[in-house]
């Protein structure tokens, strides 16, 4: 039972860093129905720049994400007016070649740069813990929790309590309707793809804090991401909220109560089992607009 409470503490708080990850292809798809396949690849840029900056300068990770939310969003603003912005609704199999071949050209620079050498950031608080009733917790997956429920609970509150929040809204259910409105709809989703990637700024310096990895880490991310969003319900950050806990739950009960190196499968037999049962996901909706 010991064993079993360990691992659903440590499962709870890697599901916040998959959450945080999650919620940023979550807003993208929400507002242009793009399944951004190259959200990983932009989690393990951010993973890099953070590295870079606390090995070169000494700026902690969680501070550089003040310096790397801001690159991340104008590369994520640069990308849709670069190669989505002309896109019609009807073409979301071009717009996934497209983002695909982002996530690889990303890897590339990201190879030239660093080469493909596995790394980590060690800081001085990185193997620190305590013990709460018995129970091991880790310093830095806990301050990765909290980071990643500050900026959920922000981007829920820019989301339904700021003008451009309805102006997303708006977009997301009825994008003709939102235009009639005085609502531009290639700006709103401009916005909301640069939001998506400043995400994945943070869940960089959280990644990289928590795994080793190196250019070609996004392979192994994206099919995690996809299966929460698949689960949550694509277009739902409630849902991909909720999906992220539960599957970060599930692989750390594998991990420990059978073996580590079935955790991983536990992400694909989930998306299988979505898939076949329930295509929406638990929190989808038939129509569009969920967020």
């Amino acid at each position: 039972m010991h064993l079993l409470v360990q691992s659903i503490i440590v499962g709870v708080l890697t599901g916040g860093v998959y959450a945080l990850m999650a919620t940023g292809q979550t807003l993208i798809f929400g507002v242009m129905r793009v399944i951004n396949v190259a959200q990983g690849a932009m989690v393990i840029l951010a993973a890099y720049l953070s590295s870079s900056l606390f090995s070169s300068f000494g700026i902690d990770p969680f501070l550089s994400i003040l310096i790397t939310a801001p690159i991340l969003f104008v590369l994520g603003f640069t990308i849709h007016a670069t190669f989505l912005r002309r896109l019609r609704p009807e073409q979301n199999e071009l717009s996934l070649l497209i983002m695909f071949a982002v996530a690889l050209g990303i890897e590339g620079v990201l190879g030239l740069a660093y080469s493909t050498t596995y790394r980590s950031i060690q800081t001085g608080y990185v193997n620190r813990s305590f013990t709460v009733a018995g129970y091991h917790v880790a310093l830095v997956r806990l301050l990765a929790f909290g980071l990643s429920a500050v900026i959920l609970v922000g981007l829920f509150l820019l989301l339904n309590r700021s003008r451009f929040g309805r102006s997303v809204r708006a977009t997301v259910q009825n994008p003709t309707s939102a235009r009639l409105l005085g609502v531009e709809p290639t700006r709103v989703a401009a916005i909301g793809f640069g939001l998506g990637a400043a995400t994945a700024a943070a869940a960089g310096a959280v990644y990289g804090l928590v795994y080793p990895f190196n250019g070609g880490s996004h392979y192994d991310l994206i099919s995690r991401l996809l299966s929460i969003v698949m689960l949550g319900g694509l277009g739902s950050l409630g849902g991909s909220v909720i999906a992220a806990l539960v599957m970060g739950v599930a692989e750390s009960v594998v991990a420990a109560n059978v073996s580590p190196i079935w955790s991983s499968f536990t992400f694909f037999a989930v998306l299988l089992a979505v898939l076949v049962f329930r295509p929406r996901g638990l929190f989808g909706v038939a129509q569009r607009g969920a967020l």
